[in-house]
């Protein structure tokens, strides 16, 4: 299926890798909506196996590694501005001060961002969105959804997804098809990192990737502090 947002289904593995140790106390679906899901996901599905995953796959055929990861370095180096801008919103100054010298250093050193020097030089890479923000401050994350071309998600999310992408750095690009370039390449390259997982799916596939995404989800939000009532 066509990924939503994509810098967070990089970490989608982490999603995966939970749903195997998931506890019922941590498997609450809340899919009140699922015979529309399910519709959406088998056209997401449709157009991924038509469109995207096609193209992911010459991507990392005909694309060397290290220009991959070049790639790769520059959408995060564009996404730790969200990152930093959101953990400034939950008062994670320690992080935040992190990310603007991931920002500073990897844009300048790493030569805009191509590099990730920041790592190296022991600045963590964080993963926070605005979804994250409004569960950090309580708000719930609503009924499951899947959005069409965008796929999994949640009603706190989507709204957390609209806010991000507003306040992206690349929406500051004025040229529209350098914009719709750029956007597109970060599509296909996040597609690209999730071939590898994806025969770690088992089952029924549309209530594998419900549980991968909503325990990847309450992951990220709680910082890694997965609660279990045994």
């Amino acid at each position: 299926m066509l990924f939503k947002n994509a810098v967070r289904f990089r970490f989608l593995l982490v999603g995966l890798l939970l749903v195997s140790f998931a506890t019922p106390a941590m498997a609450q679906n809340n899919d009140p909506w699922e015979p529309v899901n399910k519709r959406i996901y088998t056209l997401n599905d449709y157009l991924d196996t038509l469109i995207l995953r096609p193209l992911a796959i010459s991507y990392n055929t005909l694309v060397p590694p290290p220009v991959r990861a070049g790639i790769g370095n520059f959408i995060y180096n564009i996404n730790d501005v969200n990152v930093m801008a959101n953990n400034l919103l939950q008062f994670k100054f320690k992080d935040a001060a992190s990310d603007s010298g991931r920002i500073l250093i990897n844009t300048t050193v790493g030569l805009g961002g191509l590099f990730d020097v920041a790592t190296k030089a022991g600045l963590e890479r964080h993963q926070e969105d605005f979804g994250q923000t409004l569960g950090y401050w309580g708000v719930k994350p609503g009924p499951y959804m899947v959005l069409p071309l965008f796929g999994p998600s949640n009603l706190r999310d989507t709204l957390g997804f609209g806010v991000d992408s507003y306040v992206n750095p690349i929406r500051q690009i004025e040229n529209d098809a350098a914009r719709t370039a750029l956007y597109g390449v970060i599509q296909i390259d996040t597609r690209a990192t999730t071939i590898q997982i994806e025969n770690m799916m088992f089952g029924d596939e549309y209530l594998f990737v419900k549980e991968a995404y909503l325990q990847q989800r309450q992951y990220l939000v709680s910082d890694g502090e997965v609660f279990d009532d045994f």
